[in-house]
């Protein structure tokens, strides 16, 4: 064996020589390399203050720490005046011992005593609000406080307080809540007229409860109508896709100063978030600053909200009717009718104008109009920006008063949301409506073209399709005489009704169940 290994060792001495040499060097730089680095190569851990090794440098990144430093200050000096509200409703359930029955037992048992008896249950809801005065005077949504008997303001310091509700608008979604503090943080109310699709905004709240939570997006529109978020409501939102959940409705939309330019109000949702509720698909909407603040002061001053009103029906123009009334795009809102001896009629607007500036500023729609006119407050002059037959021209309007709760429903006619004449609405009758009816030229007024089955007028025996001609004795020529008549219809109120072609008189009594003037002959 000791024969053959020096026969190896003779044979291979070459081979072997290098392979020790290369050891040798091999262990030389290991000790060299532990001496200049003072131990063994370690995996280094960024530190937590962010500080530490391992992490980007350069100016692009100094540039976006920067941004985070604003971003921060922004939360910190808006988020003291920001609120979690918890309301709690109580209900009336019907009820038995047994729970729920079935309908063949309950038209047996149904009026026994401690069968089907009313019973309150108690509902809660949790939304968002933002401190608008040191002595305790809060903004938030009206959905979020509607029908509340009990209301808890949780302050970002953690103390709770008893709220009241100083007012609320159900056509902006706006109310207005008191707690007894003082010396409060507030934030700032800032002009949402300055806002540009694609600023930067942050969005404050409590979204399922968790709360005083911040998310930041961008303005992804403006001017969003149409919506029928509150039914018969004003509508003029911001959108953005800065995150909005359940529970930040009645938050504040800040800008990049920390002022408030919306309250928070709704999304598009699936359905599908915590708890069932829907979660954030990327679309969110805000009620603007300008609104809130006309809503706010009206509700601290008087607990109602006054509007202006021009006394017009307006629509949305296509290219077929900008091509007829010589308008050079579709922007702009078309003035469809004219209320005789209105704002509009005296200051000589007329059917067919255009109107495409207020004040200056740009209208691109009904809705952009209407929410306009509905901020300033009666008796204000406003000069409308017009296209008369191809032709720009200026005119000056004195704004009137807004008939109360008279709904917002551009081109078409609905009855207040209380009130006898309640849950019809109508349009105008056009020569197709009027040809389709089988109408001819001496029929005059307005066509019912929906109708609440739980109104008075449904519970009558009014229908669609019939046409409404006079209210009280009044005539009814236009949608605008319509409006202006069933929003002051209370109590008995005579119709004068067409169907299929004949005409008769019908009361309707405010709790249903008129009496028919006619036999139909």
């Amino acid at each position: 064996m000791q024969e053959k290994t020096r026969k190896f060792v003779k044979d291979n001495f070459f081979g072997v020589s290098l392979t020790l040499v290369g050891l040798l060097c091999l262990a030389l730089s290991v000790m060299l390399y532990v001496n200049n680095h003072g131990g063994y190569p370690q995996i280094s851990m960024a530190a937590a203050n962010g500080s530490g090794g391992g992490g980007l440098s350069g100016p692009d990144i100094d540039t976006l720490e920067r941004l985070n430093g604003a971003y921060e200050k922004i939360a910190q000096s808006v988020t003291p005046a920001v609120v979690n509200i918890a309301t709690t409703q109580v209900v009336k359930v019907q009820g038995n011992p047994f729970g729920g029955m079935d309908p063949f037992f309950r038209q047996f048992f149904g009026n026994i005593p401690g069968f089907n008896v009313p019973r309150e249950e108690r509902e809660h809801a949790l939304g968002s609000g933002v401190i608008v005065s040191p002595d305790g005077y809060i903004v938030t949504n009206n959905h979020v406080i509607k029908n509340a008997t009990d209301i808890k303001v949780l302050l970002n310091d953690h103390r709770t307080f008893t709220g009241k509700v100083v007012g609320a608008d159900p056509q902006t979604d706006v109310a207005v809540v008191k707690i007894q503090a003082t010396d409060l943080p507030t934030a700032p109310i800032g002009n949402s007229s300055d806002l540009k699709v694609g600023d930067t905004v942050m969005a404050f709240g409590n979204p399922f409860g968790l709360n005083f939570t911040v998310t930041r997006g961008t303005v992804s529109a403006l001017g969003r109508s149409d919506m029928n978020i509150e039914q018969g409501g004003f509508e003029d939102f911001i959108q953005t896709d800065a995150a909005i959940n359940p529970g930040n409705s009645g938050g504040p939309l800040v800008n990049v100063r920390g002022q408030v330019i919306g309250i928070n109000t709704a999304i598009l949702s699936s359905g599908s978030g915590m708890g069932g509720e829907g979660g954030f698909m990327g679309v969110g909407f805000a009620i603007p600053s300008q609104m809130v603040q006309h809503v706010m002061n009206d509700l601290i001053k008087t607990g109602k909200v006054e509007r202006g009103y021009l006394g017009v029906t307006i629509g949305d123009l296509n290219d077929e009717l900008a091509k007829q009334f010589n308008v050079p795009d579709t922007y702009g809102a078309l003035i469809q009718d004219v209320e005789k001896g209105g704002p509009a009629d005296k200051s000589g607007l007329k059917a067919g104008d255009v109107v495409r500036t207020l004040n200056g500023q740009s209208i691109d729609s009904k809705g952009t109009l209407t929410a306009m006119v509905t901020n300033f407050n009666p008796d204000t002059t406003v000069t409308l920006g017009i296209i008369r037959d191809g032709k720009p021209m200026d005119i000056k309007v004195t704004l009137g008063a807004r008939p109360a709760n008279l709904p917002v429903v551009a081109g078409l006619g609905q009855a207040p949301t209380a009130g006898t004449l309640r849950g019809i609405t109508v349009q105008a009758l056009t020569p197709d409506v009027r040809s389709q009816l089988g109408l001819g030229q001496d029929v005059h007024g307005v066509v019912i073209t929906n109708l609440d089955p739980n109104s008075p007028a449904a519970q009558t025996g009014l229908q669609q399709g019939m046409v409404i001609e006079s209210i009280n004795r009044q005539p009814v020529n236009s949608v605008a005489d319509f409006n202006r008549l069933a929003a002051a219809a209370k109590g008995d109120t005579l119709l004068r009704v067409n169907a299929n072609g004949q005409s008769q008189f019908v009361v309707i009594s405010p709790n249903g169940g008129g009496d028919n003037g006619g036999d139909g002959q």
